[in-house]
């Protein structure tokens, strides 16, 4: 259960549609089409609901996936996972903590020293470049 659950109408007349429909409905946005996807600035990567910050961009790879790639959260009570047996698939869901805002989801053939790549929707993050 998340910390603090949304008002889904103030984040529905605050967010975009996709950004609506990727954290609240557990959508997807298309491969290579997200804002973050090609980022390398130095920064972190905050919920786009409640603001928790998430992942840090030392943190980030290129996947070659389509989506932003972690190969860690910021602190392991950042986020939260759950199986997830939609579409036909068995994947592990990723959940901001705080909100329960959908952000992706986690496999296990990312990089080491984890071994894990959080794939996660530019739509359900914000970035903060660092210094600003």
């Amino acid at each position: 259960m998340p910390d603090r659950v949304p008002d889904r109408e103030a984040l529905r007349a605050r967010l975009t549609p996709e950004q609506f429909h990727v954290t609240q409905e557990k959508g997807t946005e298309r491969a290579f089409s997200g804002r973050y996807y090609g980022t390398t600035d130095k920064g972190t990567y905050s919920c786009i609901c409640c603001g928790q910050e998430l992942f840090s961009s030392e943190a980030k790879y290129d996947a070659g996936c389509g989506w932003p790639s972690f190969w860690l959260p910021l602190a392991g009570d950042r986020v939260r996972t759950q199986r997830d047996l939609s579409h036909g698939m068995v994947r592990t869901e990723v959940t901001c903590s705080r909100c329960g805002a959908h952000l992706g989801h986690v496999f296990d053939d990312g990089p080491e020293p984890t071994g894990q790549r959080y794939c996660m929707n530019s739509a359900s993050l914000e970035f903060r470049k660092e210094g600003e």
